[in-house]
């Protein structure tokens, strides 16, 4: 074993995390979920969904079991909505190909949806004990700064090389432990912003801390300009405030998502009306709300709130997959059982206490 892993080791056995729900009645599914939801999750934030999570689906057949809808519910907050749809797709897959149990091999693993590499690894060396080596953002952070790695781990060439790292570091024997270990270390000690330097095992061997520049690693992401889009969000609503809601398409950000409906910016109220079978006629009140900002990995989206009031609920809208009405106040009862995106949330809210109306602009004609 090597100096590293025996220094880490050592420092887990007295320091290391053991309250975290995931880490008790370890399974490959329980551990799967854990890692599929702290992609680009902090701790903090996963551990209540993880347990509500768990709560309603306790077995991978639960899971594969229920429909996409609910999934999506229990999903509603934590984004990357992805990760909720192919973790489905991957509970029906292990029920239908490997009778409810996850494969053991690397390769049969990574082929299941949405298991990447370091996934699989840890579903591997975590809850079946093999030896198996993970590289999440954590580990990348230890070990681009232990060993002064330079470039943005996203480039395939540094990726490669802290792979080539971590397969090094990682023991033949108790790479359960091991894969634990250096997770920790970078939660709790090596730290994305002002690391706790004097409390780590491996101090004295680390190249960016001997050489004072531990902010300079890993390196960050190269800037670049996110586009920005704009959308009109028309949050439609009867009297009694029971909103209309859409069905996104599976594929595309928010798929299979429920939100109020979303249009081109440059869509009337009257055009709008029409596309859901309705008019000018049935139209008890209109407004428009200020723009807010949604982000996304890869671009910026200012939301055009427009509030509109029907007499009734147009034809078309009912009884359908496609449309679903429903009140604010139900919209996140585990009875309803349907995915929101933050948006809608947002906007569902709203709906009891709209923003001020503000002046149309020239492109918000009716």
């Amino acid at each position: 074993m090597d100096w590293f892993a025996q220094h880490l080791l050592a420092w887990h056995a007295e320091n290391g995390r053991t309250e975290l729900p995931w880490q008790h009645d370890r399974s490959p599914y329980r551990v799967w979920v854990s890692e599929i939801m702290l992609q680009q999750t902090q701790v903090a934030t996963v551990i209540g969904y993880y347990n509500r999570f768990m709560a309603r689906f306790p077995t991978i057949e639960t899971l594969a079991e229920a429909p996409l809808d609910e999934v999506l519910h229990y999903w509603t907050g934590l984004g990357y909505y992805a990760r909720a749809r192919n973790l489905h797709k991957t509970a029906i897959e292990v029920i239908k190909l490997f009778n409810g149990e996850f494969p053991t091999t690397q390769s049969e693993l990574e082929a299941l949806p949405g298991i990447g590499r370091s996934t699989a690894g840890a579903i591997r060396a975590i809850a079946m004990q093999q030896s198996a080596t993970i590289l999440d953002g954590n580990v990348k952070r230890v070990l681009a700064r232990f060993h002064a790695v330079p470039g943005y781990p996203g480039k395939t060439q540094v990726a490669n090389g802290l792979w080539q790292l971590a397969i090094n570091h990682t023991p033949k024997d108790r790479s359960d432990v091991y894969a634990q270990a250096i997770m920790d270390l970078g939660a709790t000690i090596c730290t994305r912003h002002n690391p706790h330097c004097l409390d780590c095992p491996v101090r004295t061997k680390c190249e960016a801390r001997l050489r004072q520049s531990v902010s300079h690693y890993p390196e960050r992401k190269p800037k670049s300009n996110k586009p920005l889009r704009t959308a009109r969000f028309f949050v439609t609503s009867l009297p009694d405030h029971t909103t209309l809601l859409e069905r996104r398409p599976t594929q595309g950000i928010w798929g299979g998502l429920w939100t109020p409906p979303e249009r081109p910016a440059d869509q009337s109220v009257t055009q709008f009306l029409e596309d859901i079978g309705s008019s000018m006629a049935a139209l008890q009140h209109h407004h428009y709300a200020p723009i807010f900002r949604h982000t996304f990995t890869h671009f910026h989206l200012n939301i055009e709130p427009v509030y509109l009031t029907l007499e009734n609920p147009p034809a078309c809208t009912q009884n359908t997959d496609h449309w679903l009405w429903i009140k604010p106040e139900q919209a996140s009862a585990d009875d309803q059982k349907i995915g929101l995106s933050a948006p809608a949330v947002k906007l569902l809210r709203s709906v009891l206490k709209p923003p001020a109306p503000i002046t149309p602009q020239p492109n918000m004609e009716t």
